[in-house]
Formats: structure tokens, C-alpha cells, sequence
């Protein structure tokens, strides 16, 4: 079982000092997870998201990180891979890049970046997202695997070679973010890794194992994208750890709160997502989310939307919130699920620094090496 760590770049009441900080904490933050043994960093690719996500340039960021470190793997989860936001040639291109100057150490994660915020940002229309992803995936996973390639499909590319060449061959392996059961079907039908919410807790993480399982089971492999099939299956692991317990519950609750108002505000055009003391408990922070959770749903409902795990999953606050052994036990409800991969959650936007930190640090030092010991 492999441990990750994956970077929104949140924060509350931002300015412009106040988000240069964040991602420069974030650096940190990234550079401290190979120190302590974590396998992989992931980092967002969302645009005009404020507050929930200033994680517009990841493959900046990542390269950055890249350059500060040996040996930790670098995640892209996800590129946004509808053509308005990049063209899939540029996407090959940076990321074969990346992998050179990282030395083999790049995964790529295919999203479609269907917020309309985000779509009106770039022109995208909602219909084409579907499409357009798979067919990146399929464009640059050929690009990668010959010399000379060109594509004839929705759009015309080459004839043309991507360069440089990937370090991994053929090519750096495939995900797609997957927060519902069909688009866990539809990854497994590609023939890529999933990357999966874990908000909802461990019983809807072993919910969405036996899908990705099934499919993989039934499906033919005429809709693989590329030659080589990667059915790794990563769930979202919210996480703050600390020696006192209760305040990491507190911190952990209070931003899960964040978070989930940040998701309702710009998925289901709730309010904006606020700030809160530190002083509230644990136990107000979790009255607030199972609120919030009821009022979400009803909304959803009222405008004809299905709720999805996106929506209602972020409001249970049953997760690694406390100290070293309440992360263990979690996590042993992961590995008995069979996760092949624990994707930290750790930076949240009401979490201060230092708590981040000292997660990573516990995480070090006894989480992960508990873990490890039982594999040999």
C-alpha cells in the first residue's frame, strides 16, 4: 500500500500575501512528505476557484517540487483535459518534460474541470467534457508511444513528434479522478488508475472498490487507451494528527467544514465558505456539516441534480482526525478494503501550518512505518 499527499492550495480570506504564503507552505509541506517517507505528492489543477482551490498551475508547482526532491513520485491529480483549457500536445509536452527532469517520476490524472466557473473561464462547453477527456488521454498516450504521430478525430494533430520523450516507458502512468460509480466504470474501461473521494468514509471507499473491481472484471478492453493498463485504485484520506487528539479533531472538523462549504458554494452555488475560531468545538463543526449535508441534498433535489458523493460525502466527519493510533485504525479499515494507495488530505484551508506539519511528521514517523512493517 502506497501513501500520498494531495494539494488544493486553500485558504480563507484571501489576499494576494496570504496566498503567496499558502503555496509556498505548501512547498514545504511537499518537500517534508518525501523526508518522511510518504510515496507520492498529488496537486490540483482548478481555475477562479477562490478560496477552495488556488491550485491553477500545477505543473509549475509540481516542477518546483520536482527540482527540491529525489525520489518522492509527482502527481498531477488532475490535468483539466477538455481541449479549451490546453491542447492534449501541450499536455504531453510538459509532462515528458517533467519526466525528464524528474527523473521518472510523473503520474498523470485526467479531470474535466466541469464547474461552471471554471467552464466559463475557458470557453468549455459542459457537453464536450466527457468526450474531449477521453480523447486526450488517448491522444497523448499514442503521442508518447511513437516517433511520429498524428491524430484524426475531433480535432487534427501532425504528423509530428512530442518531445523530449518520456523518461518512463511508454509512457507515465494514466489516472482519472473519479467522485461517482460511473465514471469508476469508466476508468476501469480505459484502463487507468482511479482516483477516488474519501470523504464519505470507509464503507463508501469499500462501496466504490467493489465497482472499480466489477468493471474490471466485465469489462472486454476494447476501450483501452493505451497499451499499458494501470487499475490502481488511490481514496482521499482527510487527516490531521497530532499528540493532543482533541484539538486534531478540532482542527481536523473545522476544516472539513471549510472544505465542504467551499464544494457546496461552487458546485451547488451555496454562500461562500467563512472562516471559524478555533474555539468551537469538534462537536459544533460536525452539528454544522450534518446541516449542511441536509441542506445540500434538498437543494440538489430541488433542482433536479442527483446528489453525488462529491456533494454529500464531504459532510461525514468520521476520519483520521486525532491522534497517531486513530490514524492507524483508519487506515486499517483502507487496507482491509483493499486501497492500493492513502491519499492524505492534510491541507485544508482553516488548518494552520504547523498542524499540517506535525500531521506529516506523525504520519513519518509512526503511521506509515506501522504499515510498513506489516508488508516486510
Amino acid at each position: 500500500m502506497k501513501f500520498s499527499m494531495i494539494f488544493e492550495a486553500q485558504l480563507v480570506d484571501p489576499t494576494p500575501e496570504r496566498e503567496r504564503q499558502v503555496i509556498h507552505d505548501c512547498v514545504e509541506q511537499a518537500v517534508f512528505a518525501e523526508e518522511m517517507g510518504f510515496d507520492r505528492i498529488w496537486a490540483v489543477e482548478h481555475h477562479a476557484l477562490t478560496q477552495y482551490a488556488h491550485m491553477s498551475a500545477s505543473e509549475i508547482f509540481l516542477t518546483w517540487v520536482a527540482a527540491r526532491t529525489e525520489k518522492i513520485r509527482i502527481g498531477h491529480g488532475v490535468v483539466t483535459m477538455p481541449f479549451g483549457y490546453q491542447h492534449p500536445v501541450r499536455v504531453a509536452e510538459r509532462a515528458a518534460m517533467l519526466d525528464v527532469l524528474s527523473g521518472g517520476r510523473v503520474d498523470i490524472g485526467a479531470g474535466r474541470g466541469a464547474t461552471r466557473q471554471e467552464m466559463s473561464m475557458y470557453g468549455v462547453r459542459p457537453e464536450d467534457t466527457y468526450p474531449q477527456m477521453e480523447e486526450a488521454l488517448r491522444i497523448f498516450s499514442s503521442a508518447w508511444r511513437e516517433e511520429k504521430f498524428e491524430w484524426h478525430g475531433s480535432i487534427d494533430i501532425g504528423p509530428g513528434a512530442i518531445l523530449p520523450r518520456p523518461v518512463q516507458d511508454p509512457h507515465p502512468p494514466l489516472f482519472m479522478a473519479c467522485s461517482k460509480h460511473d465514471t469508476l466504470k469508466l476508468a476501469a474501461e480505459l484502463g487507468i488508475g482511479a482516483l477516488v473521494m474519501g470523504f464519505a468514509g470507509a464503507d463508501d471507499v469499500r462501496t466504490m472498490r467493489k465497482v472499480y473491481d466489477e468493471a474490471i472484471a466485465t469489462r472486454s478492453g476494447d476501450r483501452f487507451v493505451s497499451t499499458e493498463v494501470n487499475d490502481h485504485l488511490s481514496a482521499l484520506c482527510p487527516t490531521i494528527v497530532l499528540d493532543d487528539a482533541e484539538r486534531a479533531l478540532r482542527l481536523g472538523t473545522r476544516g472539513q467544514r471549510f472544505f465542504a462549504e467551499s464544494i457546496a458554494h461552487w458546485y451547488g452555488n451555496a454562500p461562500e465558505p467563512t472562516g471559524y475560531s478555533e474555539d468551537e468545538t469538534a462537536e459544533e463543526h460536525v452539528a454544522a456539516l450534518e446541516k449542511g449535508r441536509e441542506e445540500l441534498v434538498a437543494k440538489l433535489h430541488e433542482a433536479n441534480i442527483p446528489a453525488r458523493p462529491i456533494d454529500t460525502g464531504t459532510y461525514n466527519a468520521e476520519h483520521a482526525y486525532g491522534n497517531a493510533q486513530t490514524a492507524i485504525a483508519y487506515v486499517e479499515q483502507l487496507r482491509e478494503i483493499g486501497v492500493d494507495e492513502v491519499m492524505c488530505l492534510i491541507q485544508m484551508g482553516t488548518v494552520p501550518q504547523e498542524a499540517c506539519m506535525e500531521t506529516i511528521r506523525q504520519w513519518g514517523e509512526t503511521v506509515i512505518p506501522h504499515f510498513r512493517a506489516l508488508e516486510g
